[in-house]
This record gives C-alpha cells, sequence and structure tokens, in this order.
C-alpha cells in the first residue's frame, strides 16, 4: 500500500544482541557468572524505549500511542501484556494507549505497521518497539517453544527442532530442483559473520567465520537434527541465533514533524508497503517464499520502484537458505539463481545490493519480536551515515525491508527512501 499520508521514521535506538558466545552474555563459564544476571526481558523493552527517546529528543509526553512486538514472552520470560510493560519506561506514558503485537518472527514489523495504521488513523507521533528473550531455556525446550509459530498439530513432528527441519526441507528441495550447492549457499553464511565483525551491536560481533567451515559439516559444525531425510541439508552454520535484545523507533506524520521540531532532511521516508499471510502448514512451494514475494510486490507496485532501484535492503535470514530465497522473493535474483548472487558476491558491502549489512539474523542475531523493528532502524541508520566501519560505501537512496513470520506464513516489507 502506499501512505495516505507522508510518514517519517525519526530515528530510534537498538540495544546490544546478546547471547551465546557474546562476551557480554553471563553463563556458567563467563567470570561474571553469579555476580550479575543478563537482562530481562522488561529491561530490554525499557532501555530500547527509553535510549530512542534520549537519541531522538523526543518527550515521552509527546508519543500519542506505541505498539511491542513480541512473540513468546509467556514462555520465555513468564511475561505477557507487554504493552503495560512499556508505559513503565516513563511516567508520561501512562494513560497513553500501548498494546503489543505478535505475528512470530514477523511480529516486530506487525509492530511498525500498527504504528504506521496509526498514523492513518489521526495520531502523529507513534513509537514502535520490539523485544525477544530466549536464552532462559536450554536449546531443545526453546525450539519447543518456536514451534508455537508452525501449525503445532500438523508440523509438530516434523523433529524436536521443528523450524530447523522445515528449512532444511526448503533447502533439499531448493538444491535438487536448482542444483545449488552447499558452497554457495555459506557465503550467505560467511558474509552475515564479515559484517557482523564490524558491528558493535551484534550477537556475533567476535566470532569469525570461514568458507571452508561453513560449506561443510564436520564435529564443530555438525548436522543436528534428528530427521534422517533432512538432517544432511542443515548445518549448525546455516542457522541465525537464539539471541536477548530490543529495538525501538519514532514514528511520524508530516504534521509530526512540526511538533517535535525535526527537520525531514533528519528522516527517511516510508515509500509503500506490503502485508501477506499465508495459512498454517500450507506451503504450496518449498522453493519459493510466495507469501513474501506477494508482499513485495504490493510494495513495487504500489510505490512505484523497481527491485534494480533498491540501494540496500535487510531481509529474514532465519537460515542461510532463506536469504537465497529471500533474494529471488524480492526480485534481486531470478528464480533458482539466488545462491549463485551470494556466491558472486553480490550482496556484500562493496556489492551490487548490499543485503544484511549489520549481518542479518544469522550473525547479528534474532531477538524475535526485535527483528523487524531492528531492520528499519537499520535502514535508516544506513541512510544517515551511522554505521560506522560497516557503513556502505555510497550513501543508499531506497532500501526494503522483508519481516518474515513462520515458515513464510506472515511477511511484511516496507520501502524507504532517503531525504
Amino acid at each position: 500500500m502506499k501512505p495516505k499520508q507522508r510518514i517519517f521514521v525519526v530515528g530510534g535506538a537498538l540495544t546490544p544482541f546478546i547471547g551465546k558466545f557474546h562476551p557480554d552474555f553471563i553463563w556458567k563459564g563467563h567470570e561474571d557468572f553469579g555476580k550479575r544476571e543478563n537482562p530481562t526481558l522488561e529491561d530490554y523493552v525499557v532501555n530500547s524505549i527509553r535510549e530512542a527517546l534520549e537519541n531522538t529528543g523526543v518527550d515521552a509526553d509527546q508519543i500519542d500511542r506505541g505498539y511491542i512486538g513480541n512473540f513468546a514472552g509467556q514462555l520465555f520470560a513468564n511475561q505477557g501484556h507487554l504493552g503495560a510493560m512499556a508505559v513503565r519506561a516513563d511516567e508520561k506514558f501512562d494513560g497513553k494507549p500501548f498494546s503489543r503485537v505478535e505475528g512470530a518472527c514477523a511480529s516486530g514489523g506487525l509492530a511498525v505497521l500498527s504504528g504506521v495504521d496509526a498514523l492513518h488513523s489521526g495520531s502523529d507521533v507513534v513509537l514502535a518497539a520490539g523485544a525477544e528473550v530466549q536464552t532462559t531455556v536450554k536449546a531443545r525446550e526453546g525450539a519447543g517453544y518456536l514451534a508455537r509459530a508452525a501449525h503445532w498439530d500438523e508440523e509438530r513432528d516434523i523433529d524436536e527442532f521443528t523450524f530447523p527441519a522445515m528449512f532444511a526441507r526448503r533447502a533439499k528441495h531448493y538444491k535438487e530442483a536448482f542444483g545449488a550447492t552447499e558452497e554457495e549457499i555459506a557465503h550467505v553464511t560467511v558474509k552475515a559473520y564479515e559484517n557482523a565483525n564490524k558491528n558493535p551491536y551484534a550477537h556475533m560481533r567476535e566470532v569469525s567465520m570461514a568458507l571452508e567451515h561453513a560449506a561443510k559439516a564436520g564435529e564443530k559444525n555438525p548436522n543436528f537434527l534428528a530427521n534422517e531425510e533432512l538432517k544432511p541439508h542443515l548445518k549448525m552454520s546455516d542457522c541465525s541465533q537464539v539471541s536477548d535484545g530490543g529495538a525501538a523507533l519514532i514514528l511520524a506524520t508530516e504534521a509530526g514533524l512540526e511538533r517535535l521540531g525535526i527537520d525531514e532532511s533528519d528522516c527517511i521516508e516510508l515509500v509503500s508497503w506490503g502485508h501477506a499471510t499465508g495459512a498454517l502448514g500450507r506451503v504450496d512451494d518449498f522453493t519459493e517464499l510466495g507469501t513474501t514475494k506477494k508482499a513485495a510486490s504490493r510494495v513495487y507496485d504500489d510505490g512505484g520502484i523497481t527491485p534494480e532501484d533498491v540501494d540496500v535492503a535487510e531481509v529474514h535470514d532465519c537460515f542461510a537458505v532463506t536469504e537465497c530465497l529471500m533474494y529471488e522473493a524480492l526480485g534481486f535474483a531470478d528464480r533458482g539463481e539466488g545462491a549463485k548472487l551470494a556466491a558472486e558476491g553480490q550482496t556484500r558491502l562493496d556489492g551490487s545490493i548490499p543485503v544484511n549489512t549489520g549481518g542479518g539474523l544469522i550473525a547479528f542475531g534474532h531477538p524475535v519480536g526485535a527483528t523487524g523493528v531492528k531492520q528499519v532502524l537499520e535502514i535508516y541508520r544506513q541512510m544517515k551515515g551511522l554505521c560506522g566501519d560497516y557503513q556502505l560505501p555510497e550513501t543508499p537512496s531506497v532500501g526494503l525491508t522483508a519481516n518474515m513470520g513462520g515458515d513464510d506464513r506472515t511477511a511484511v516489507c516496507m520501502g524507504w527512501k532517503n531525504l
């Protein structure tokens, strides 16, 4: 859809995304174990909002309403009702309308779109945030929690690691249909880590990844699924991170910018968006992200832009093969050519279409509810020259975000332009 009035991102804030292998994450082997705890879900919600207000100079009293993206707070953190939790960030929020938005891994993107809807409905300044804590339980238990994003009765039994198995299935079909190789797909992982190594917010900022390691299963990079048919098609290095973190941004209309005293040249503007949903458990073609393709088509058709116009993209790379499929769904590569695009280096920082410049879900990290908000902030940060060591050599004019929930069952795509 095309906005009915101009809508801007004023700015926002990211917390570091942390988890296993991050130097600040407390686990049994950490020198601070027993001395301090990892941040809580409340910490990530509240701190990202407070920092977003500070970074933008917006007073909490100027926010008309707020939306918080979160998928599984009740399971990982025993905490729901996060709209009311967000109000704890500032006493001036008391009495304002805040609510939580859930759409699996697309919860953050939906929080941003909820903010857009609010701006179309009479609000002028809106907060959109997202947060998740996922490191409170062991991996198998957490995989069960995340399996709630699938059709539980029909799909849970594919493997105890349900979503890794689902995308191993996609990898299997993709390789068989188009001849894509493990090494070609591994270039996605290597790029992700290279970018994250330049990003102080990234979960895997201090972990390196060589192509030789990413391309081949072994003792330190196992095929870990129990499903024997799918096991050969997914390695540990193919997976996004189990991360904790938060993100928050502020959206405004032209009237909102005037009220805030902010010039539009300091913002980025929403060009168009697409939101598409498919039925749980009913994937027509495992070699295509059909729901994301529908959402992206709406961005292009309604916004008057083409894939060739996009200078930078943030896409949902929950697994390495997913990014290859995203390239195709978004029109950056022809059908079956996504893995080759990665292998050619076209999506690197110096490539023709840089993708996931801060490391993506694979290496920046994937605190589920925060991811869609983080994607928009990364486009904003690239367009405003705020990305430090991973800043693109040329300032982007047009950006695209693609946030996906479940096995391509919910998709939120947004087009952005620099001002």
